[in-house]
């Protein structure tokens, strides 16, 4: 773990750089406690620029994008529930 991809362009200024976050076989309750986390963090963040934001567009917007991610969250539930007793799972941040 612990990947870290930086590049660089010619004078010197970060243009790229990857984290791995997670690398590796869980089990099916740590696979679903982290990916819950994941998204519950990604929802909180939507949920609190809605508090920031009066424009109706961008509220219409980060509400459809907590929608997305609560039922992205219900999907990943389902399919682990399917899975066997292990799951691979690679999640790694790419900034540029």
């Amino acid at each position: 773990m612990g990947l870290r991809n930086i590049h660089l362009d010619k004078d010197n200024k970060t243009i790229a750089m990857k984290i791995q976050l997670i690398e590796g076989d869980f089990s099916k309750a740590d696979t679903l406690e982290l990916v819950s986390q994941m998204i519950q963090v990604k929802i909180r963040y939507h949920e609190k620029s809605i508090q920031k934001n009066s424009s109706e567009e961008d509220i219409k917007y980060r509400e459809s994008k907590i929608k997305f991610l609560q039922d992205e969250l219900l999907h990943v539930r389902e399919e682990i529930s399917r899975s066997g007793n292990h799951v691979h799972m690679h999640a790694t941040i790419t900034m540029e």
